[in-house]
């Protein structure tokens, strides 16, 4: 007796109707999140989404050519906050050029006489020659160093020329916020009759001579070269030597 054989066949359509109805059920659950294509109100009467095709998402090789409509009411195009950012960016903004302008604002640079260090006093036949130290200061009050680029001065007696200062090795630089001291040496050559016989006078103790000082200063900083004058009278004894230094008028 021969039995017949089994077609496996109706085996596999229980399995195909399985994975259609798995199928179906993942595309009514996307579609309860995602209204149907051509519909507002999620109203099924519609055609399906070319793009998602029905599965409301994307697919990942088509993101490149794909341009995403946003409606206007759309919170991603109000980001918060903005106000806030804008104002701490011009409040940072402000702070910072008010910080360099603080610190770049030209500031002054003085030049102050301190005191007559020494008077050397030498007789000659006709003259009176006098080499005479002073102390002066030159202040820095801005934030950046200064740079001197020449210093040069001459004293006058009675209005007349008789002596310039002897140029002296400065610091070039004088660093921001300070103040430097600078000893500068004036040789006087006295050639009027009148003022050596009172020099040379043995009758009176005290050989007051009123010296007025012209002194100029050139200096650079920022980018911007700048002069500075100075006049100064001082008192010295042209009829002694004298070493105690004294202020300078």
């Amino acid at each position: 007796m021969v039995t017949p054989a089994t077609s496996s066949k109706p085996t596999e359509v229980p399995d195909k109707m399985e994975t259609e109805t798995e199928t179906d059920s993942k595309r009514k659950h996307s579609l309860k999140h995602f209204p149907t294509y051509g519909t507002m109100n999620g109203n099924p009467a519609g055609d399906t989404c070319p793009t998602c095709r029905g599965t409301g998402r994307i697919p990942r090789g088509d993101k490149d050519r794909l341009v995403a409509v946003i409606p206007c009411n759309d919170v991603r195009l109000k980001p918060r906050r903005t106000k806030l950012y804008v104002f701490i960016s011009m409040a940072v903004c402000l702070f910072v050029c008010c910080l360099i302008l603080f610190f770049l604002f030209p500031r002054s640079v003085t030049l102050s006489p301190v005191s007559v260090q020494s008077v050397m006093v030498y007789f000659r036949p006709d003259t009176v020659d006098l080499n005479i130290t002073n102390l002066i200061n030159i202040t820095n009050e801005n934030f950046v160093p200064v740079q001197i680029v020449k210093f040069s001065g001459q004293g006058l007696v009675n209005k007349a020329v008789v002596g310039k200062i002897k140029p002296i090795n400065m610091s070039t630089t004088i660093p921001p916020r300070s103040q430097k001291s600078h000893n500068i040496q004036i040789d006087l050559v006295i050639t009027d009759d009148g003022i050596s016989d009172y020099c040379k006078s043995s009758t009176i103790k005290i050989h007051s001579l009123f010296l007025e000082l012209q002194m100029t200063l050139n200096i650079s900083y920022l980018s911007h070269t700048e002069q500075l004058s100075l006049d100064t009278f001082e008192y010295i004894d042209c009829g002694n030597n004298s070493t105690i230094p004294h202020p300078m008028g």
